[in-house]
């Protein structure tokens, strides 16, 4: 059900607002441009179709905590905040990750270093396509954990491809193709923290799948820090882990396997918010189209659900869905739907 909220409601302290369900959405939004600083441009001038678009959906949803993945960030957030302005959050959080960000290695062994195909994961400069948080809820900036910076091969039982990298590239690969972050928020005075990142597309490699074998292990990261398996001990208290995963548990491209482990996992909750109004199902695929996150050029790899918004266990679902932007733009067309989950008060 969609839930329109007037910028007084916005700019209440949390503790007014404390017995309103609390919606948490992530949306792909491919807000991204050819070079740094494009995007602050293409906001700060009010009238780029495509800005304008998003901006709409995102106000007629109006999500108390939204990741936005795909969107271009920059060293010092101005992109962030000027459409945080504009939509009236007054908590927003961002940091440089991981795509096009340099690694002076050759990493797609074509005999050049210095492509996008070397950064850290694509992108033409750091920051592009990157991740974002805006949030009505205050952000405990001081306890946020930030594990964009860890190693692929430091992660437990890494499905590195074998004899494809060579040590010079792993001593600076990183597992993160965007970000890993435990985003910690306030919420009826408890911490909520938000496990929040953006995978690799488990395409665009050889047969050493290098894409698909990084993509399987930034998803199963979470399962692993949850364990308690990772240098640093698992969250305290309630959490919902939001992103794009790139990775749908019955159809297209991956290690579908991995996916399904996830939200498997009685630690989390699989809601499958639904869409009444999502494209075409393919007529070879096995997932309900109903569920489907991301429309893609049919027929391969076609319609995936590979946008997720999965809370903990502890936690009193009351609503979902996927909505998707009524958008007809001659160019930049939407091809996510954003995904959002209405959880009850903590009693």
């Amino acid at each position: 059900m969609i839930r329109l909220a007037t910028l007084f409601l916005c700019l209440l302290p949390a503790s007014l607002a404390a017995q309103d369900p609390l919606r948490v959405a992530t949306w792909t939004v491919e807000l991204t441009r050819k070079g740094p600083g494009l995007l602050l441009r293409d906001i700060n001038e009010g009238d780029d179709p495509q800005v304008l678009a998003a901006i709409q959906h995102i106000d007629a949803l109006s999500p108390d905590v939204l990741l936005l993945t795909s969107f271009d960030t920059d060293l010092d957030g101005h992109a962030l905040a000027a459409l945080a302005n504009q939509l009236g959050y007054p908590y927003h959080f961002t940091r440089l990750g991981n795509s096009g960000r340099p690694t002076g290695r050759d990493l797609d062994k074509d005999g050049r270093s210095g492509e996008p195909e070397d950064a850290q994961y694509y992108g033409e400069f750091t920051g592009q396509g990157g991740v974002a948080l805006l949030s009505r809820l205050p952000i405990m900036t001081d306890d946020i954990r930030d594990f964009s910076e860890m190693l692929w091969r430091d992660l437990p039982e890494a499905s590195l491809p074998e004899g494809y990298f060579q040590d010079e590239d792993l001593d600076v690969l990183r597992l993160s193709s965007h970000v890993h972050w435990n985003v910690p928020v306030m919420w009826n005075d408890q911490p909520l923290h938000l496990l929040s990142y953006a995978a690799a597309s488990p395409v665009f490699d050889g047969d050493e799948d290098r894409n698909g074998r990084r993509n399987a292990d930034e998803n199963r990261f979470w399962s692993l820090y949850l364990d308690g398996a990772l240098p640093v001990p698992p969250p305290e208290g309630a959490f919902i882990l939001l992103g794009d995963s790139n990775l749908d548990p019955m159809d297209g491209d991956g290690r579908r396997e991995v996916m399904q482990a996830l939200l498997s996992d009685p630690r989390f909750q699989d809601i499958k918010p639904r869409s009444d109004a999502g494209p075409v199902a393919n007529a070879d695929h096995l997932g309900d189209p109903a569920l489907d996150t991301a429309d893609w050029t049919d027929p391969e790899p076609g319609n995936l659900r590979v946008d997720y918004v999965l809370p903990s266990s502890e936690l009193t679902v009351v609503d979902a869905g996927v909505a998707w932007p009524n958008a007809n733009l001659k160019e930049n067309d939407f091809r996510h739907g954003l995904v959002w989950v209405d959880i009850a008060p903590i009693p």
